[in-house]
């Protein structure tokens, strides 16, 4: 709660320069390499203009309060109730002035809703990296052992130890190629994917905070390459309504997430994002987002922790950006970049079948 208040009070000073030069170059810096940061900078600046502009109205309110207070209502009710015809010539007069109040008016009420909206949406961004309990995975094995009459499980390859963090990622090339968030495996000391009980270890290879997209690369040596990808990247956006599923790991098990495009900008007006209705949970970052056709249109990143079914995916032509900055001769010749796609014409069910094989799960050691 402390470095909360500490990182508010950091962003206001910043916001208002009030930073000196130095802590204003460090603090560019933390925004680049922590999207969080970068989107409560986004959402603070905002909450601050609009409060910044209903003072102002709330000032012009209070003058015009304090004219009104100087009429005589009364006596300039009396002069004009036996005239009816100098009520209508007053009207007549003063009808642009009146208008301008009702104006202003409005503008008061939208104001006032536009502050509570931005409320309502400031600090509910939520990154679906998943904390993975060691109490709990500890008792659960316990009690697994206990219950077992057979022999002991065998162990899967991988690192002793339980992992920290979890979340989902998928195949980007045949060669051992795969995306993730950044958010998933930032400040990892090791990293692991884990498929079909075997578990593989990786290195980031690239990453954009701004983003929130990292690809990380295969380098165990027990690692066999796949087969050709039976999915693409898709380079164009998609429409609001379409039909669209993810496969994720917000437990041990893939589970399946279907939903529609909401919207074709994220949290706070994102246009690097889109807002998906599926249900998601922590461990479903990085999870690719697919359409009807099996194309990948998106993945997912975050979710509005105080509405139901509101996510959020970062869309697919900036993790193609992502992967052309990668040097080609790494990436090998197998890219998710083939014209026809495997995947069309396939109902969900067969979709997913071929699909499965080339999601992973993400294991964070730190």
């Amino acid at each position: 709660m402390r470095n909360d208040i500490e990182l508010d009070a950091m962003i206001e000073d910043y916001l208002k320069g009030n930073l000196t030069a130095a802590e204003a170059e460090a603090f560019e810096q933390l925004r680049t390499n922590d999207p969080v940061v970068d989107h409560k900078v986004v959402a603070h600046k905002a909450f601050l203009e609009t409060l910044t502009q209903y003072g102002k109205v709330l000032s012009l309110k209070q003058q015009m309060d304090n004219a009104h207070a100087q009429i005589d209502v009364e006596a300039m009710a009396e002069k004009m109730r036996p005239h009816p015809s100098f009520i209508v010539n007053l009207w007549r007069k003063n009808k642009s002035a009146v208008a301008i109040a009702a104006s202003f008016l409005l503008l008061t009420i939208f104001s006032v809703y536009s502050i509570q909206h931005n409320s309502k949406q400031n600090g509910t961004y939520e990154v679906m990296r998943r904390e993975i309990t060691n109490i709990r995975n500890n008792q659960n094995k316990l009690v697994r052992t206990l219950n077992s009459n057979g022999p002991a499980p065998k162990t899967r390859k991988g690192p002793s130890g339980l992992a920290k963090f979890g979340g989902s990622g998928f195949a980007l090339t045949a060669n051992g190629y795969l995306c993730t968030n950044y958010h998933v495996i930032r400040d990892a000391d090791s990293i692991y994917v884990q498929k079909n009980g075997e578990s593989f270890k990786v290195k980031v290879a690239y990453f954009d905070a701004q983003y929130d997209i990292a690809i990380l690369k295969i380098i165990d040596n027990t690692f066999t390459p796949l087969s050709n990808l039976p999915y693409k990247l898709k380079r164009n956006g998609v429409g609001m309504g379409e039909d669209v599923y993810t496969l994720g790991f917000p437990k041990d098990d893939a589970v399946l997430g279907e939903g529609y495009v909401s919207s074709r900008t994220g949290h706070n007006g994102d246009t690097t994002q889109y807002q998906v209705s599926i249900p998601i949970n922590p461990g479903n970052s990085g999870g690719a987002v697919f359409d009807n056709y099996g194309n990948i249109v998106g993945m997912i990143t975050a979710k509005e922790n105080q509405v139901e079914g509101a996510a959020f995916a970062v869309k697919s032509k900036h993790i193609l950006e992502a992967l052309n900055a990668i040097p080609s001769d790494s990436l090998g010749r197998k890219v998710v970049l083939s014209k026809k796609n495997p995947l069309q014409g396939l109902n969900r069910t067969k979709q997913i079948d071929k699909i499965q094989d080339f999601v992973y799960m993400i294991k964070v050691y730190n």
